[in-house]
């Protein structure tokens, strides 16, 4: 045999807190933009026209779970990004469930993505570690991680694995 495995550590986790899970999806875009981008174009990313539309997200793999919905939602974002030319800023997103599965509805704003810097790349949104999750009113989520808050519920918390 000619093919080895070996480990790499060319990832990033993210983890995001919110009221709900359509705000979920909302924060979790923030939270990917704001890793991309470069700290000048985070400092003058109002300075630019904002775009709106709205834009309706469903997992081609699984649409019938929320998880997947949540990586559609930011694989989304990536992809309009790199191929459209849209910046995502901000949503209001609502959740509908129908026979086909779930889908984000969103009010989206956008930027022309030209003019935002980036400073890192992310190749794909994993499955790796993921949690996408409800927390009941009481419950503590713990963080293993120092820059990370502890959660308390009720609310949504969610876990991904960008591969950068």
């Amino acid at each position: 045999m000619s093919a080895w495995l070996w480990p790499t550590t060319a990832d990033i986790g993210m983890r995001v807190f919110a009221k709900d899970f359509p705000s979920l999806l909302a924060e979790a875009g923030l939270g990917m933009q704001a890793y991309l981008m470069s700290e000048a174009s985070s400092q003058h990313l109002n300075a630019h026209v904002r775009h709106t539309g709205e834009w309706r997200i469903r997992s081609e793999h699984n649409p019938h779970d929320v998880h997947f919905l949540y990586l559609a939602w930011l694989d989304e974002l990536l992809y309009r990004a790199e191929v459209h030319g849209q910046w995502y800023i901000d949503a209001m997103v609502k959740v509908e469930q129908d026979d086909d599965g779930w889908m984000a509805v969103a009010q989206v704003s956008w930027v022309n993505a030209e003019l935002i810097e980036r400073e890192i790349e992310i190749k794909a949104v994993t499955t790796h570690n993921l949690i996408v999750a409800e927390v009941n009113h009481g419950e503590h989520i713990v963080s293993q991680w120092d820059d990370v808050p502890d959660f308390e519920g009720p609310g949504w918390y969610a876990d991904v694995v960008f591969d950068i």
